[in-house]
């Protein structure tokens, strides 16, 4: 490679004549080794030259016959990619880790006063001489599962006795006209407590609905299932609180949290 090297320099000092007949003793013999050889192997160092000669030497392309053109490039791009991955090669970045002992003595501190929060253990941290900061104290804590909730199924079950629901439904009358009607539902029998129509409805109107649903005769349910729809107001709210009914508001947009009233009014519209 070195001898090479020197000769081309040496080759820039010649006449043009003399550097035409060495550059054609030179392709002839690449010729026949070309056709003499199945594969020429390029070592790493001749694939370096030639990338190097693609990048400074227009004319390199023509110069090149033991390979084509589109192995210098891919040659190229595959130096490209190593240099890049080692460019990219993953460092020690980050914060220190936290010792071992650091955190098994967070989850204790976690443990044994379970209302005491990562405020509270950090400002203790630095008095047994351990420089932390507090989110890193939230990190390490233990999670302390809580029991769930009880569901809603679970919920209309265990007081089905004592529940009731009520909803409004729209219908159509034969002269294109919008009846609104109200329906009250027991839940416990699921048959209707009370049923009535308007054209206009308002907060005043649904109040008396449910004074002459429950008239005050001990058949008052503790539950009152509904929506949230502007129609029942404060004054429907104070209503219910007056008749000891505490109101039970579904989810926005979950109709199946009252299925029993929905069942009804499916009924009773045909659908």
């Amino acid at each position: 490679m070195i001898a090479l090297i020197i000769s081309t320099l040496f080759s820039l000092f010649r006449s043009r004549g003399a550097v035409a007949l060495e550059n054609l003793a030179l392709r002839h013999q690449l010729a026949v080794l070309k056709g003499s050889v199945k594969r020429p192997r390029f070592v790493r160092k001749d694939r370096v030259l030639w990338i190097l000669l693609s990048r400074i030497w227009h004319g390199w392309r023509n110069g090149i016959v033991i390979a084509k053109p589109d192995t210098v490039i891919r040659w190229h791009k595959r130096g490209f990619r190593i240099i890049w991955t080692w460019k990219s090669r993953k460092r020690r970045q980050g914060r220190p880790q936290v010792e071992p002992r650091v955190r098994a003595l967070i989850r204790r501190m976690a443990l044994k006063n379970p209302f005491w929060g990562a405020p509270r253990i950090h400002g203790g941290l630095p008095k047994l001489g351990f420089d932390i900061a507090q989110a890193t104290v939230s990190k390490y804590m233990p999670c302390i599962r809580k029991p769930p909730s009880q569901t809603w199924r679970t919920f209309l079950n265990n007081h089905m006795d004592v529940t009731a629901a009520c909803d409004f439904f729209v219908v159509p009358t034969a002269t294109f006209r919008l009846l609104f009607c109200f329906v009250v539902l027991s839940d416990s029998r699921r048959h209707i407590v009370h049923f009535n129509t308007t054209r206009y409805p308002s907060a005043g109107w649904t109040v008396q609905q449910i004074v002459e649903a429950f008239p005050g005769d001990n058949t008052e349910p503790r539950f009152l299932i509904r929506d949230r729809h502007g129609i029942y107001g404060d004054c429907f709210c104070r209503k219910a609180e007056m008749m000891d009914i505490k109101e039970v508001l579904i989810a926005p947009h979950s109709p199946w949290q009252n299925p029993y009233c929905e069942r009804v009014i499916g009924s009773i519209s045909g659908i």
